[in-house]
C-alpha cells in the first residue's frame, strides 16, 4: 500500500508540474554527479605530481594543475547556480503540491456523505490538513530531492570505484552491505512507530478539539480532571509511539557513522597493503595501484557512507510522509455522496408535499430506528412530530433532505420519489433550521444571505424583520454589517437561533423543517418570534420538531412517535380526546421530555 501510495503521489506530482519537475530532476542529477568529480581531479592532480619528471618546470606544471582547478571551480559554480535554482523551484513545486492537495481534500469533504462526519472526530479531520500536509512537505520538499541525490551519489561513486580500483570497491561494498543490514533492521522497527505516531497524532488532535468545543459542559459538570487524565493517557501514546520511533531512527546515524570511520581505516590499510605487495590492480581505467589511486579512493569512501546515511535518515521522513500521504488519500477516495437523481424541480413549479411511505431506516445497517413509516404532509399543512427523546422524530427530518437514505419504503416530493431529484435541487427546495445554529465568519447580512445567494439586502432584511430578528440587529453596533465570529459568540444563543431562522426565510422554500427551532428562546421572545414563524409557515409544507407545546398545538397533524414508530397521529383536539401517549405527555408536563 505504501509503494501504492509513492507511485501515485509520484503521478500526481508529475501531472501538477509536466515540465518544472522533470527539469528540478535533471538538476538534481546533474548537482549530484558534479558531487562525484573532486575524487577524479584529486586522481589526476596526484598523478600528475606523481608520475612528473623531476627537471619538469614549475611553470608547464602549474599551468597543468591551474586548468584542472578551473574546470573544477567552473563545475562548482554551475552545481552552485543549479542548487540556488533547484530552491526556487523546488519551493514553487512544494507548495503548489500542498496547495492542490489541501483543495482536493476539501472539495472531497464537500461531496462527502454526513455519516462520515458523523463517524470521524472533527479534530481527526483537521489533522489531515495539518499534521498530515506537513509531514507530506517535508516529504517533497526535503526527503525526496534528498533521497534522490544520495542515490545518484551512490551510483557515480559506485562507478568511479570501479574504474580505479575492484579490489577497493569489494572492501567498500563489505561496509556498505553492513550499513544496509543495519539500515533495514533499525529503518523497518522505526517505520512501524512512525505510522503509529500519525494515527495518535490526530486521535489526540480529536480529543483536545472536542474539549475545546465543549469546556462549558467539562466546568459545569466539574470534568477538568477526568478530561486532563484522557489526555494524559492518549498523550503517553503519542509519546510512547514517537520515542520508540526516534529512539530507532536517532541510533541509526551514529552507528552508520561509525560502520563509515572503521571503512574508512580498512580503505586506508588495505590500499597501503596493495600498494606495497605490489599485487596488480583489476580496474576498468588499466590504472596501476598506487597513491593517485588510494587517496582519492578514501575520499570516495567517506563520501559514499555520507550518502548511505542520508539515505538512511530520510527513510523515515519518507515514511511518516507516506503515512500522512495515504490518510489524504484516504480522505480524497472516500465514496462521495450518492445522488442517482436527475430530476430538476424548480421553485415556482413546486408545491412542497411530502409524503413517507412505509419507510424504515436504521443509521447501520443490521439496526432499524424507524419502522413503517407513514406520513402526507399537504401543502400549507404544518405537521408536528412529538415523543420522547430517541423516539426518531430528528431522523425523519434528516431523511427529507437525504442526509441519509432509507433502507425500504419511499419519500416523494409532489409526487416525485425523492431518490430521483437532484439532491442539489432537492435541498434548495426545502428550508431547515435545526437545533444546533451554525454561524459563519462574516457580517450578520452575509450569514443570513447564506440561505440564498442572489438575494438582495432588503430581500435578507426583510427575512429577519419576518422572523423577528430586525430588532436585536439594528441595535448591533454596525447593525447588519456587524461581524461574526467563532460560531456567533458574541451573541446569545436565541439571537443565533434567529439569524439561522431568516437565512431559512430568505431561501423563500415550499417546504419547511423546523427542527427544535425555537428552543433557545425565551417565552417572552418566543410570543414574537412565533408571529413571525406563522407568516413564514404560511402557504408553506411544515414539519415542526418541538418540545414546547406552544409550537405544537396549532398544527394541523400531531404525529407521537415512540422507539420509531407512529403511535398517535390527529389533532391536538383529538389526540387530547384519545387520553393516549399524547394525553400523558400534555397533562403531565408543559414540555415533552
Amino acid at each position: 500500500m505504501r509503494r501504492n501510495n509513492l507511485f501515485r503521489l509520484l503521478h500526481d506530482i508529475f501531472s501538477f508540474f509536466p515540465v518544472k519537475l522533470p527539469f528540478v530532476v535533471f538538476i538534481i542529477l546533474f548537482c549530484a554527479a558534479v558531487n562525484t568529480l573532486p575524487s577524479i581531479f584529486i586522481q589526476k592532480v596526484i598523478a600528475l605530481i606523481e608520475n612528473s619528471d623531476a627537471n619538469a618546470s614549475w611553470p608547464d606544471l602549474s599551468y597543468q594543475l591551474v586548468r584542472l582547478l578551473v574546470i573544477l571551480g567552473g563545475l562548482y559554480v554551475l552545481s552552485l547556480m543549479g542548487v540556488l535554482l533547484q530552491g526556487q523551484i523546488g519551493a514553487e513545486i512544494t507548495q503548489g503540491v500542498l496547495m492542490r492537495f489541501r483543495k482536493k481534500m476539501f472539495d472531497r469533504m464537500q461531496n462527502l456523505p454526513i455519516k462520515f462526519f458523523d463517524s470521524n472526530s472533527h479534530g481527526d479531520i483537521m489533522s489531515h490538513y495539518t499534521n498530515d500536509v506537513d509531514s507530506l512537505r517535508q516529504l517533497v520538499s526535503q526527503a525526496m530531492p534528498q533521497m534522490l541525490t544520495s542515490i545518484i551519489t551512490i551510483t557515480s561513486i559506485l562507478s568511479i570505484m570501479l574504474w580505479f580500483s575492484l579490489w577497493l570497491t569489494l572492501v567498500t561494498m563489505v561496509g556498505i552491505t553492513a550499513m544496509f543490514i543495519v539500515t533495514k533492521r533499525t529503518g523497518g522497527r522505526s517505520a512501524h512507530h512512525f505510522r503509529r505516531q500519525q494515527k495518535n497524532t490526530g486521535k489526540l488532535e480529536g480529543f483536545a478539539e472536542e474539549i475545546m468545543n465543549g469546556q462549558k459542559v467539562v466546568k459545569v459538570f466539574c470534568h477538568e480532571e477526568e478530561c486532563i487524565k484522557d489526555f494524559e493517557r492518549l498523550n503517553e501514546e503519542l509519546f510512547t509511539e514517537s520515542e520508540n520511533a526516534n529512539k530507532r531512527a536517532n541510533t541509526l546515524g551514529p552507528i552508520l557513522n561509525n560502520i563509515g570511520n572503521i571503512l574508512y581505516a580498512s580503505i586506508a590499510l588495505s590500499g597501503g597493503i596493495l600498494i606495497l605487495s605490489g599485487v596488480r590492480n583489476i580496474s576498468i581505467s588499466g590504472l596501476p595501484m598506487s597513491i593517485s589511486v588510494a587517496v582519492p579512493f578514501l575520499n570516495m569512501t567517506k563520501q559514499f557512507a555520507m550518502n548511505i546515511n542520508h539515505f538512511s535518515m530520510h527513510i523515515n521522513a519518507i515514511v511518516s510522509g507516506l503515512a500522512g500521504a495515504g490518510r489524504i488519500y484516504a480522505v480524497i477516495d472516500s465514496e462521495p455522496e450518492d445522488d442517482n437523481g436527475k430530476i430538476e424541480v424548480e421553485r415556482e413549479h413546486t408545491q412542497g408535499r411530502i409524503e413517507f411511505r412505509h419507510v424504515n431506516f436504521g443509521y447501520t445497517d443490521d439496526v432499524d430506528v424507524l419502522h413503517d413509516i407513514t406520513i402526507s404532509a399537504m401543502p400549507g399543512q404544518k405537521t408536528a412530530l412529538v415523543g420522547s427523546t430517541g423516539a426518531g422524530k430528528t431522523t425523519i427530518a434528516n431523511l427529507i433532505p437525504r442526509f441519509y437514505d432509507v433502507h425500504s419504503g419511499e419519500i416523494f416530493y409532489d409526487g416525485i420519489n425523492i431518490q430521483d431529484i437532484k439532491k442539489s435541487s432537492l435541498r434548495r427546495n426545502l428550508g431547515i433550521v435545526l437545533q444546533d445554529t451554525n454561524l459563519f465568519t462574516g457580517s450578520v447580512l452575509e450569514n443570513i444571505r447564506y440561505g440564498r445567494l442572489d438575494a438582495t439586502d432588503n430581500e435578507c432584511i426583510n427575512a429577519a424583520k419576518l422572523s423577528g430578528a430586525d430588532d436585536f440587529i439594528s441595535r448591533l453596533p454596525e447593525g447588519y454589517n456587524t461581524i461574526l465570529t467563532g460560531n456567533g459568540a458574541n451573541l446569545s444563543q436565541g439571537q443565533r437561533q434567529l439569524i439561522a431562522i431568516s437565512r431559512a426565510a430568505v431561501a423563500d422554500p415550499a417546504v419547511m423543517i423546523l427542527d427544535e427551532a425555537t428552543s433557545s428562546i425565551d417565552t417572552r421572545t418566543e410570543a414574537l418570534v412565533q408571529r413571525g414563524m406563522d407568516a413564514l409557515m404560511k402557504g408553506r409544507t411544515v414539519f415542526v420538531i418541538a418540545h414546547r407545546l406552544s409550537t405544537v398545538r396549532n398544527s394541523d397533524l400531531i404525529l407521537v412517535m415512540e422507539h420509531g414508530r407512529i403511535i398517535e397521529r390527529g389533532t391536538h383536539d383529538e389526540l387530547i380526546a384519545m387520553k393516549g401517549r399524547y394525553y400523558k405527555l400534555y397533562t403531565g408536563a408543559f414540555e415533552l421530555s
